[in-house]
């Protein structure tokens, strides 16, 4: 994005890059409804047009798309949470699936995959994800069910973890089209790559995820499932 070669099709320089920022408020605009105060640190994700974006002195957001910065973290590690959990965030309730539902999460050791694992297990599904070696611990920690080796045969071991296929697949690593094997027929797979291959193939519902679609979702109320009837691999 840096070097105009990705992402910013028909927009000629100069143009500023960046969804995550990380500061202080310096002013907040007339009758705007929000419980922020000038002086507090905060985190915002910021939808990416022309000069309008992160990597600027000064960004000015819909209140919606801030909120403070969590206690004990900087402004680097802040900067680093908005537009990948909302990513996440946005994979989960496209799956919508109901809880105790199993979740496959490719690319688990990455910034938007690790918010996926979090997120699925607080949302109560049966999470089973993928690891490098030197990543098993890390994604074990984050609350994975099941972590397997990353590459051409997670698909596979999969499916010996869970019969039948898994019920969603969010792919953050960019290979839904390989990684479709272990859903399941009828199931749905989420992925955050443009690339992804929509083929509809056994009845699975293919997504993509768009983030400037969540940059407003302040509050981020998931809506209440029921658990899921069906077993774990039914």
């Amino acid at each position: 994005m840096r070097r105009g070669i990705a992402h910013v099709a028909g927009i000629e320089p100069p143009y500023v890059p960046g969804m995550d920022a990380a500061g202080v408020v310096e002013a907040i605009g007339e009758d705007v409804d929000t419980d922020l105060q000038v002086g507090d640190r905060v985190m915002a994700v910021v939808v990416v047009s022309g000069t309008h974006g992160a990597y600027a002195e000064h960004i000015v957001v819909p209140a919606e798309s801030v909120v403070r910065v969590p206690q004990g973290l900087s402004d680097a590690e802040a900067a680093t949470l908005p537009m990948n959990s909302l990513t996440a965030r946005m994979a989960l309730d496209l799956l919508d699936l109901p809880a105790g539902a199993t979740v496959a999460v490719t690319g688990a050791a990455g910034a938007v995959g690790d918010s996926a694992v979090q997120l699925a297990k607080t949302d109560g599904y049966r999470v089973i994800a993928d690891a490098a070696p030197k990543d098993e611990q890390l994604v074990k920690d984050l609350g994975a069910d099941v972590v397997l080796p990353r590459g051409a045969e997670f698909p596979n071991l999969v499916r010996q973890e869970a019969p039948g296929g898994v019920h969603g697949l969010i792919d953050t690593a960019g290979i839904a089209e390989q990684a479709l094997h272990a859903v399941r027929d009828g199931g749905r797979a989420v992925s955050s790559s443009i690339a992804s291959a929509n083929t509809g193939e056994r009845g699975i519902a293919t997504q993509n995820t768009f983030v400037p679609h969540y940059a407003r979702e302040h509050t981020c109320r998931r809506r209440p499932r029921p658990p899921f009837t069906g077993g774990h691999e039914s």
